[in-house]
């Protein structure tokens, strides 16, 4: 992916702004770890979670995230529902769903759930700096 000087800008400015925290989430600590790497390479503050129903829970409780990366399967709440009370709560947070699944029916009913993006697993520096450039439009 080639980046332009006007997404450079955008994520400068971004940076300059204030820290930006996401929040990723995989039942895979692997995932998790390559993820929060990528995504703290970049200077996002971030923190983790296992399964959908600790985001939603982290919202419920008051916390808040610019970026929720999310997987869309997982045990106890997949990303879909999590996804789905996310935005029935109102948050307003960028939501990228991250998957490793082939179907794309079930890719669709996760875009459908209220994710911004939806992206193929495991990530890598071009897709990060592409949601950072995105929430920097949003944010900015």
């Amino acid at each position: 992916m080639v980046i332009g000087s006007s997404e450079k800008v955008l994520t400068s400015q971004l940076d300059e702004a204030r820290k930006v925290c996401a929040l990723v989430v995989d039942d895979d600590p692997t995932v998790r770890r390559i993820h929060g790497m990528l995504l703290t390479r970049h200077g996002w503050e971030i923190e983790v979670a296992e399964n959908g129903k600790e985001v939603v829970d982290l919202f419920l409780a008051g916390k808040s995230f610019d970026l929720v990366l999310i997987d869309l399967e997982m045990p106890v709440m997949d990303g879909l529902k999590a996804t789905k009370e996310l935005r029935a709560m109102g948050v307003n947070s960028m939501i990228v769903g991250v998957t490793a699944c082939k179907v794309e029916a079930k890719k669709e009913a996760f875009m459908g759930a209220g994710l911004d993006y939806c992206w193929e697993k495991p990530l890598n520096g071009g897709a990060v700096v592409s949601m950072l450039d995105e929430l920097a439009k949003k944010l900015l």
